[in-house]
């Protein structure tokens, strides 16, 4: 009768004791998983953010030259303005959806287009073109534009892991408890044709 009894009581006791560490193993993943998209939505941040940084001083650069452009230097300031104002009414986390992704991604978007006019009108000022300044500009945005393609790549890996790991069973009947906590995550996408980053070298 005894050991009929520990028998029940071990049999009960896995039954309890299994699934709560599977709950609690699960979330911890979740958490690091989630921890990993929030990291990797700093990076994409930052990055954007150095272009924002350099835009001012490009269209002043060009400004000095291209006096007669500026219904151009204004579609490039407002679509800053735009850029700046949806990355910096987030709470710093990465957006809780594909909806608020695409919001972000549209104002930069907007604001590649601008840029790549500006440069476009670059092309009828060889003088300026020629300046060490402008120069200098045109290599750190390169640079920065790169960095953006890289940095959106590494934000959709840990996305994707995450997504992975959520959707999984029995991981999305935790994720599901949590509600919005654990929501799947949205990717960057290319739009149609805009497969290259603007072109800045001439």
């Amino acid at each position: 009768m005894t050991k009929t009894l520990w028998i029940v009581l071990a049999v009960v006791a896995a039954c309890v004791i299994l699934p709560a560490g599977c709950s609690v193993s699960s979330y911890n993943n979740l958490v690091g998983l989630d921890q990993g998209v929030q990291a990797q939505w700093a990076q994409v941040e930052n990055v954007y953010q150095r272009r924002l940084d350099l835009v001012p001083n490009l269209v002043e650069t060009v400004k000095g030259a291209a006096a007669f452009e500026k219904s151009t230097f204004t579609e490039v300031t407002e679509a800053r303005s735009r850029a700046a104002s949806v990355s910096s009414s987030g709470s710093g986390r990465a957006p809780a959806d594909a909806n608020e992704l695409r919001k972000f991604e549209d104002a930069q978007n907007q604001l590649s287009s601008s840029l790549a006019r500006l440069l476009v009108v670059v092309e009828k000022y060889p003088d300026l073109k020629a300046t060490q300044n402008f120069r200098d500009l045109q290599a750190q945005l390169e640079g920065t534009e790169n960095r953006i393609a890289v940095e959106r790549m590494r934000f959709n890996e840990a996305t994707r892991a995450f997504n992975t790991t959520r959707n999984t069973f029995p991981t999305a009947l935790i994720a599901s408890f949590f509600g919005s906590r654990f929501q799947e995550k949205g990717y960057f996408h290319a739009d149609a044709g805009a497969a290259r980053a603007p072109k800045v070298a001439f």
